[in-house]
C-alpha cells in the first residue's frame, strides 16, 4: 500500500518532488534539533490542484499528512512522528504572488512565500507588510498564518491572524476552499477563515492568503531605555501608549541575564546600559509626517518617562544602522542561549498589569527549585507576551539540568501563569510539545468544542494528527 501511494504522489507532482530516505532529512527534524522524526515520504506539490490530489491519494489510503512551511517552529508541530507512516507535505514550492492590489491595500500570495520576500514585495510597491519575526528569513507565510504568528509589532498591527483577511484552504478531504477575497467586512456566516488560523495544520491546509498591506510610515524611530523594574518598564508603556497613540509599534523588554549573554557571545554587538539597570525596553515608533515630527515626540516621551523617575538612561537611534544594530541585540537573545547551551523555553502571555507579581513569584519559585538558575526573560511587553526562558546554573551541565528540571520548571512556570490568567502559548502554537499541557490549562468545555470541530472538518484524523490535541481514534495517546 505505501509503495502504490508513493507511486501516486508521483504521478501527481513529479518524480523529483517525492522525496523518500536520507532525502527527508531536512524537513524531520525540527528547528530546535530537540526531535527527530522519520517519514514515509515527502511531497513537495506546486500547486493548490496538486495540493488537493496529495490529499485525497492519502484520504485513500488511510495515511497521515503532515503541512510544512518553513519548519520553523518551536513546539514539534511540523515533524512526523518516529514511525516512518506519515507523509510530510511540503508547501515551499508554492511561492508564487498571485496579485498586488494597491487600491484595496492587499496581496494575494501563495503559502510557501517566505516572509522576508513577501515584506520585499510589498516594500517594493511602496507600501508595508508588518508581520516582523526573527526567522522571517526563512519561515513563510502559510507557516505564519497556521500558528497566527506574532511578532515585534503586534501592539500596532496585530497577529497574523490580524493581517489577513482570506484564505484558499484544502480541506481534509481533498476540497478547495476558494475565500481569497479582501474584503474587510463579510457577514455571511461563520468566519472560517479565523477557523483554520492558528489551526497548526489540524484542520486544513492554507495554500494562499490575502493579506492586508498598510502605508509606509515617514519616518521610524527607535530608543533603546534602562528601568529599574518591570514596574517602571509598565508605567513607560502606559506613558507611550498616552503620548504616542498609534504612532507606538514596538515594546520590547530585556532582563539583565538576557543581555548578558548576548554580552558574552556576541561582544562586537556592543550591548548598551545592560550592567545598569535589571531591565532594558526598545521601543519604537512610526510617524506618518516626518522624521522631526517623530523625533520630537519620541524625546517628550522620554523627557516625561526621566521626570517621572521611570527611565535610568536612554539613548535614540540616530540613523537606520543604529535602529538596526539596537534590533539586532534584541534578535540575537535567541541564538546567545542557543550558545550557552541547551536551554527551557516558555513563550506564555499575561495581561501586561500582571507581569510584574508573574516574573516576581516565578522568579523565587525556580531559584528555590533550582539555585543558581538562570532566568533569560525578554518578549513583548507590549502585548503581554514574554518568553521566559531558563538556562543551567553557571558551570553545570545544560543536557543534564534540561533533562532532569525541564518538567518540573514548566510546572512552576503554567501553574503561575494560570494563577495570573495568563496563556501557556502566545505565539509559538501547542504542537506535540505542550499537547500534553493543555488539558491542564485550559477549560473542558473549550477542549470538548476544539474536539468537536476536529471531528467535524477531519473525520479521519489525518491532518497533522497528535498535534494540539489528543487523539481520540488512539484513545489519547499520541
Amino acid at each position: 500500500m505505501q509503495t502504490q501511494l508513493i507511486a501516486a504522489l508521483q504521478r501527481i507532482v513529479g518524480d523529483n518532488n517525492v522525496l523518500v530516505g536520507d532525502a527527508t532529512a531536512d524537513y524531520v527534524t525540527d528547528w530546535r534539533q530537540r526531535t527527530h522524526g522519520q517519514a514515509l515520504c515527502v511531497v513537495r506539490p506546486g500547486s493548490t490542484q496538486q495540493v488537493a490530489e496529495v490529499v485525497q491519494a492519502c484520504a485513500q489510503a488511510q495515511v497521515a499528512i503532515v503541512p510544512q512551511g518553513g519548519n520553523t517552529g518551536l513546539v514539534e508541530g511540523s515533524i512526523p512522528q518516529a514511525t516512518g507512516e506519515q507523509v510530510v507535505l511540503s508547501l515551499r514550492r508554492m511561492a508564487a504572488v498571485r496579485a498586488i492590489d494597491p487600491h484595496n491595500m492587499t496581496i494575494t500570495v501563495e503559502a510557501g512565500v517566505v516572509l522576508q520576500n513577501l515584506q520585499k514585495t510589498v516594500d517594493e510597491a511602496g507600501l508595508l507588510f508588518p508581520l516582523s519575526l526573527g526567522a522571517e528569513g526563512s519561515c513563510t507565510i502559510g507557516g505564519n498564518l497556521a500558528t497566527n504568528a506574532g511578532g515585534t509589532q503586534v501592539v500596532r498591527y496585530g497577529n497574523a491572524r490580524d493581517l489577513c483577511l482570506g484564505l484558499e484552504v484544502v480541506t481534509a478531504d481533498g476540497q478547495v476552499w476558494e475565500g481569497l477575497h479582501g474584503l474587510r467586512k463579510d457577514n455571511t456566516g461563520y468566519d472560517l477563515r479565523n477557523l483554520f488560523i492558528g489551526s497548526e495544520g489540524t484542520l486544513g491546509i492554507i495554500t494562499a492568503a490575502t493579506l492586508r498591506m498598510f502605508p509606509q510610515p515617514a519616518a521610524q524611530l527607535t530608543a533603546w531605555t534602562a528601568v529599574a523594574s518591570l514596574e517602571a518598564a509598565n508605567a513607560l508603556l502606559a506613558l507611550a501608549h498616552t503620548q504616542l497613540g498609534a504612532a507606538l509599534t514596538g515594546f520590547e523588554v530585556m532582563n539583565q541575564q538576557a543581555l548578558q549573554l548576548v554580552d558574552k557571545h556576541y561582544p562586537h554587538l556592543r550591548v548598551p546600559m545592560w550592567q545598569q539597570t535589571p531591565f532594558c525596553v526598545l521601543l519604537e515608533a512610526s510617524d506618518s509626517e516626518s522624521e522631526s515630527h517623530a523625533r520630537a515626540a519620541f524625546e517628550r516621551l522620554l523627557e516625561a518617562a526621566m521626570e517621572q523617575e521611570l527611565v535610568v538612561d536612554a539613548i535614540i537611534a540616530e540613523n537606520l544602522k543604529q535602529a538596526h544594530d539596537l534590533w539586532h541585540i534584541r534578535e540575537s537573545i535567541t541564538l546567545a542561549q542557543a550558545a550557552e547551551g541547551v536551554n527551557v523555553k516558555h513563550d506564555v502571555s499575561l495581561p501586561v498589569s500582571r507581569i510584574p507579581a508573574f516574573v516576581a513569584q516565578t522568579d523565587a519559585a525556580l531559584q528555590a527549585l533550582v539555585p543558581g538558575i538562570r532566568l533569560v526573560n525578554f518578549g513583548h511587553l507590549g502585548d503581554g507576551n514574554l518568553h521566559y526562558n531558563t538556562q543551567a546554573p553557571e558551570g553545570s551541565d545544560a543536557a543534564a539540568f534540561v533533562a532532569q528540571f525541564e518538567d518540573a520548571v514548566g510546572e512552576v512556570v503554567y501553574q503561575a501563569v494560570h494563577q495570573h490568567g495568563g496563556s501557556i502559548s502566545a505565539e509559538h502554537g501547542i504542537g506535540a510539545l505542550k499537547r500534553d499541557k493543555l488539558p491542564h490549562y485550559k477549560s473542558p468545555v473549550a477542549l470538548e468544542l476544539m474536539q468537536r470541530i476536529k471531528q467535524a472538518l477531519d473525520p479521519q484524523q489525518l491532518l497533522n494528527p497528535h498535534r494540539v490535541l489528543r487523539s481520540r481514534a488512539s484513545g489519547g495517546e499520541g
